[in-house]
């Protein structure tokens, strides 16, 4: 019979992330699963790395050695089953590192592989795609270094019914672990898109770790010294999909609706058509309720269809790159910094030309403490101390070792107030960029291994590829203010008064999402921050401004808008120049911004008092 809810604990949000959660969990949490996500696109690229100088590397070791060896025998006391994609490019010896230590200690755990996703060995088979965004051709085949399809959620709740404690992929959407128990758990089916697109949401709720329950959180000074013990969320599904999130009782950190609501607008893009392996999302009509202190039930979710292709991502080297941080302080820092930055540059031009050597392929330089990531909105500080980044890209690494001799070598001609925290110098590192592509599912065989028997399965999501669905959701348009009040008495209020914001990155997009605190704050705040009002705003990062650099979307539900920047990023990740190479500050520059609010609806909400001016700037 099948269970009528499930408590799932989210204990990992990247690789590298805290080694607290399982121990946190599985003492506080009451679990049914463990989930664990650790991949990323830029992990894959490393992780491909490390199996090349090792066959029997190329997964997320720690979760092995730390997040499950010393905690194997109360995982198997309390029955508690575990869903990673710590497999990374080689999941097989993942799950035989894993049977190593189960045998070791006396258990019976059985562990099950989920891959499938790794077609690099096939790259060569699709040297005629366009990536999905930019158009540009397929990378030559010998240059790329890791390829793989996200997959879904079925093949992993194939595993737990034939038997699994342990079920360990290779890449996969990061919230198909929490999906794929509770397809397991409810029986639900590839036609049940509403529940499908309600399991998703929980698991992009528990994908990031500690930033549901107060990491990243716009409101982070209410916690304080409660941030750094945040607890690691656990989401309690329903058969039907609704779910509640919460923490381990006593953990720090807060769940709220804010916190949940940041998280759920986190990287969606449309949040209409949020597409997945099992099913397109809309959670434009998602509700969230604070139904107790730290506990936020969520519900409304709706599924579209089923996608008839699964997205492929593969990293390739394009040349390599380095840079330096500098401190500069004194008189005019700000410019002795910029000084110093553009003499470098023309110093490595002259030298490359001297060597017969091609010009960098991009330079990139930033005054941090200067508000350098704020364009044409930072003010005029003149501030007596700066970092100084200074950055660079050539096809070569003979190149880049020339920009770095020569900005090493400027260290004494440069102005006054050069410093730096010594450490051995900057070498050449290859640059990883990201190219996607959409693959029909039949291109990708699914494989279910458990305990090196296979376990017969087909994709069932692949299946209900051609269930009619709804298509992707009607774009509403955000709400203005009311025309009467357009005439009253106006007040500038900083935007972080009025909502909260979360950002992040896709490849070379940045998404930015904001939250009404009061709904009654929506209108004013859609009717200032239009797209193209942040396109203007982001004018100094985009690669253009021009119409569709910047599409804005509606989500009724919670009273929020989410930002989709395109181009935005200098390539994105570890391609990108840029001190924030993936978007993660966006937020916090739109929320520096004032806009005019009625001062009737200003003072009816407390947002003129000096404890709250002094709060939110």
């Amino acid at each position: 019979m099948a269970a009528r809810s499930i408590r799932i604990g989210g204990a990992s949000g990247y690789w590298g992330d805290a080694s607290l959660a399982t121990p946190q969990l599985i003492t506080g949490g009451r679990l049914d699963f463990l989930v664990y996500d650790y991949l990323a696109e830029i992990t894959m690229s490393i992780l491909a790395r490390a199996r090349a100088a090792d066959a029997s590397k190329g997964y997320a070791t720690d979760f092995v050695s730390a997040a499950m060896l010393p905690y194997l025998q109360a995982i198997a006391k309390q029955g508690i089953r575990v869903l990673s994609n710590a497999g990374g490019v080689n999941p097989e010896a993942c799950a035989e590192a894993l049977r190593e230590a189960i045998a070791a200690q006396g258990l019976s755990l059985r562990v099950a592989v989920v891959s499938g996703d790794d077609l690099v060995q096939r790259a060569g088979e699709f040297t005629g795609a366009r990536e999905m965004f930019s158009g540009t051709p397929f990378p030559a085949p010998e240059r790329i270094a890791s390829m793989n399809a996200y997959l879904g959620a079925f093949p992993i709740a194939a595993a737990l019914d034939a038997g699994a404690d342990i079920v360990v992929t290779g890449r996969c959407v990061d919230s198909a672990v929490t999906l794929g128990a509770c397809i397991h758990a409810f029986s639900w089916q590839p036609d049940d898109l509403d529940r499908l697109a309600q399991g998703s949401l929980a698991g992009h709720i528990l994908e990031c770790g500690t930033q549901a329950t107060g990491g990243n959180f716009t409101d982070w000074e209410e916690l304080g010294e409660r941030l750094f013990d945040a607890g690691y969320p656990i989401a309690e599904v329903e058969a039907d999909g609704r779910f509640r999130v919460s923490k381990p009782e006593g953990s720090g950190g807060v769940v709220s609706v804010a916190t949940v609501g940041e998280q759920m607008l986190y990287e969606i893009g449309d949040p209409a058509a949020y597409a997945l392996p099992d099913v397109i999302c809309d959670f434009s009509t998602v509700k969230l309720e604070q139904e107790a202190p730290d506990v936020v039930c969520v519900s409304g979710a709706r599924g579209r269809g089923v996608p008839a292709t699964l997205k492929v991502c593969a990293t390739w080297a394009d040349g390599f790159r380095a840079g330096q941080l500098w401190t500069m302080y004194g008189r005019d820092a700000d410019r002795k910094a910029r000084h110093l930055a553009e003499g470098i540059f023309r110093r490595t031009d002259e030298r490359l030309g001297a060597l017969g050597l091609p010009p960098l392929s991009e330079r990139s330089f930033e005054v941090l403490g200067s508000e350098t990531h704020f364009g044409a909105a930072a003010r005029d500080l003149s501030p007596r101390e700066v970092d100084l980044k200074v950055a660079a890209r050539h096809p070569s690494a003979q190149g880049i070792g020339v920009f770095l001799k020569e900005m090493v070598g400027l260290a004494l001609t440069a102005p006054p107030g050069l410093t730096g925290f010594a450490g051995a110098r900057p070498k050449p590192t290859p640059v990883v960029r990201l190219f996607s592509l959409l693959v029909e599912r039949e291109r990708v065989p699914v494989r279910v291994e458990i305990d090196g028997m296979t376990v017969d399965y087909r994709d069932a999501a692949g299946a209900a590829a051609a269930l009619p669905g709804e298509g992707p959701g009607v774009r509403a348009e955000a709400p203005l203010p009311d025309v009467a009040q357009r005439g009253a008495e106006m007040v500038e209020v900083p935007l972080e008064a009025l909502a909260v914001a979360r950002s992040g990155d896709k490849g070379d997009k940045a998404n930015i999402g904001i939250m009404a605190r009061h709904a009654d704050f929506l209108p004013w705040i859609a009717q200032h921050f239009t797209a193209e009002a942040v396109a203007s705003f982001f004018a100094h990062f985009l690669a253009s401004t021009g119409p569709g650099a910047v599409e804005r979307f509606y989500l009724p539900g919670t009273h929020a808008l989410n930002f989709l920047l395109h181009d935005v990023l200098g390539g994105g990740g570890i391609a990108s120049l840029r001190a924030d190479p993936q978007g993660k500050g966006y937020a916090q520059l739109l929320l520096c911004e004032s806009l005019a609010l009625p001062r009737a609806l200003a003072e009816a909400h407390d947002l003129l008092s000096p404890r709250t001016a002094q709060k939110r700037g």
